[in-house]
């Protein structure tokens, strides 16, 4: 089948399209600034990029520019659009309410609406990009895949937070997780490197990008992971703070006069690696410095090793032990120092990593050395392709 994956930003929508009968991605790209002067869409189709600068007021337009290019005679790569198949979404949060990917109807739309207040800034544009698939191509079927879903079946008891349970009852406050198609997707691809069913290992994954996200999966399943009610907990990232004392919210709030708007700003967007080593958000920018010598940089990378390395040691208490950990995602692929010195935190486990094996960035491979007791791979993640095999898998089932 021919897929077309959306990812649908506030003022971008990304895209790919998948061949599932050889996982070939076709051509791929990103429309960006939607809605705003100046928006151009980058386009893809093997190694060649074409750039093209057009304002769009909304996605709906943006996907019409988009199918134009997938179907033109200079950069297009199939001869229409009956030729796709069907459409995958990815979207942020699905609340309770969705447990796996899901072929959207009218209930599904709603319930998406009834979730806006959890993900103000990601499910609307989600929704927008439903719709505008419904309007251009209404023929075709649509699924959405969750970043939420995966995380459904962690026990209540690691869900549920210590507050009065009222809150929980009221407005859904509660252990969300997120990142859980790049979980799913990295469990399922080491368990088939290593020839074994993703049902018999214990697996850490760490999802190190500016957006980060560590995750327990026993027996196929999610039964911990960092983030909570939003993206915002957890360790540290690019610019959000992770977990941190409460208290440290209301005291700078009352210190600094500010409302909780502008106090979520600076937790979202002026923390993290960025608040403490006050060079960048880009991890490779703090590194530099580090290197020169900078004490804040130094410190912003120690802090988020020792961060990364006590989840994964704590998720060995929720899995009883670990057979496998995994690094993806920016920062996981590429970190050849991160990785290592993360690991160094945990050879009381027994995990041992080969530097020549680990010399290496954006390459499948397992890392560890023979003697190690606990295996560690570097799996790059794809979770275009995770959401293109759910949206056939779906579709094929729904016409037999």
């Amino acid at each position: 089948m021919i897929i077309l994956v959306l990812n649908s930003g506030s003022s971008s929508l990304k895209y790919q399209l998948i061949d599932t009968s050889d996982d070939n991605v076709l051509a791929k790209g990103n429309f960006e600034r939607i809605g705003q002067k100046n928006a151009f869409l980058t386009h893809k189709v093997g190694e060649t990029k074409h750039k093209f600068e057009l304002d769009v007021e909304n996605h709906e337009m943006a996907l019409n520019v988009i199918i134009s290019k997938l179907t033109s005679k200079s950069c297009g790569v199939i001869s229409g659009i009956d030729k796709i198949d069907a459409i995958g979404h990815r979207v942020v949060h699905g609340g309770s309410d969705f447990t796996s990917s899901v072929l959207v109807d009218e209930n599904v739309i709603k319930k998406l609406e009834e979730n806006v207040n959890l993900a103000p800034l990601h499910n609307p544009s989600a929704i927008a990009g439903i719709k505008a698939c419904m309007e251009i191509m209404p023929d075709k079927p649509n699924v959405t895949a969750f970043d939420t879903a995966f995380h459904q079946t962690i026990p209540e008891e690691r869900y549920i937070y210590p507050i009065p349970y009222k809150y929980y009852e009221k407005y859904k406050i509660r252990k969300y997780g997120f990142h859980g198609i790049s979980h799913q997707y990295v469990a399922n691809r080491v368990a088939q490197l290593k020839n074994v069913p993703a049902k018999s290992l214990k697996i850490v994954n760490c999802h190190l990008g500016q957006g980060a996200s560590i995750c327990a999966i026993l027996n196929g399943k999610s039964v911990d992971t960092s983030m909570g009610f939003t993206p915002l907990g957890g360790i540290p990232m690019g610019t959000r703070s992770g977990d941190l004392d409460p208290s440290v919210v209301t005291y700078i709030m009352e210190k600094e006069n500010i409302e909780s708007k502008e106090m979520e700003n600076i937790l979202n967007n002026k923390s993290g690696v960025f608040g403490v080593s006050e060079v960048s958000v880009d991890f490779r920018d703090i590194e530099a410095e580090a290197e020169k010598g900078d004490h804040n940089a130094k410190l912003a990378m120690k802090i988020f090793i020792y961060d990364v390395a006590q989840f994964i040691a704590k998720y060995a208490v929720a899995m009883q032990g670990i057979d496998v950990i995994t690094f993806t995602a920016g920062v996981g692929e590429k970190g050849i120092e991160d990785r290592e010195e993360i690991c160094k935190y945990l050879e009381f486990l027994g995990v041992k990593i080969d530097k020549e094996l680990n010399n290496h960035k954006n390459i499948e491979a397992k890392i560890s050395s023979k003697d190690s007791k606990i295996e560690v791979w570097v799996i790059p993640t794809n979770e275009e392709l995770l959401i293109a095999k759910d949206t056939e898998r779906i579709v094929k089932s729904t016409i037999s």
